[in-house]
């Protein structure tokens, strides 16, 4: 009867590390969930040329908007606008594809634009080689961490680690043989 017990204990654990196991592979790829959308228009382009960067303000993004990305300057949508312009840098690597990244109210989200083969027709433009340092950081491991999601997780395993060693601990009564 004790070896019932003890696998049922450990196919509880084992249940509930099963249940924990989707929703961190969910947190991990719903990092792009904004209260607010957002989109680059047109999302292929050639260097030099403009893009739009549109903000649709649903109700999640009442403050000033950020859009970064390593293919052009650092723009800023001002509160009350859903739209700015940028423009890609000339020395943008044909083929290459860019994260472009919305940061809003605290919440960000990103999105790729692709650089076209082609440069736009602009004789009076001279490229200047610009320096720019490494784009390092964290990685977006920090952009998905959640603490609610995290101790619940937490609370899951440590409920089931204690179920199976009570249930594993507990002692036969005369009654149970």
């Amino acid at each position: 009867m004790r070896a019932i017990r003890v696998a049922s204990a450990a196919l509880l654990g084992v249940t509930a590390l099963t249940f924990t196991a989707p929703a961190a592979v969910a947190g991990d790829t719903n990092n792009n969930i904004t209260p607010f959308g957002f989109s680059v228009q047109p999302s292929t382009i050639a260097a030099g040329g403009q893009v739009s960067l549109v903000l649709r303000r649903d109700g999640g993004c009442r403050g000033h908007a950020t859009v970064t990305s390593g293919v052009f300057d650092t723009v800023t949508i001002p509160q009350g606008q859903s739209q700015a312009t940028a423009t890609v840098d000339w020395d943008a690597k044909p083929g290459a594809v860019y994260q472009v990244t919305f940061t809003c109210d605290g919440a960000s989200g990103h999105t790729d634009i692709s650089i076209a083969g082609g440069r736009p027709n602009n004789p009076t433009h001279t490229p200047a080689p610009v320096q720019r340092g490494v784009r390092a950081g964290v990685g977006g491991s920090v952009a998905g961490f959640d603490l609610h999601e995290i101790g619940l997780g937490a609370a899951l395993i440590a409920g089931s680690v204690g179920a199976a060693w009570y249930m594993s601990r507990r002692r036969s009564t005369p009654g149970d043989s």
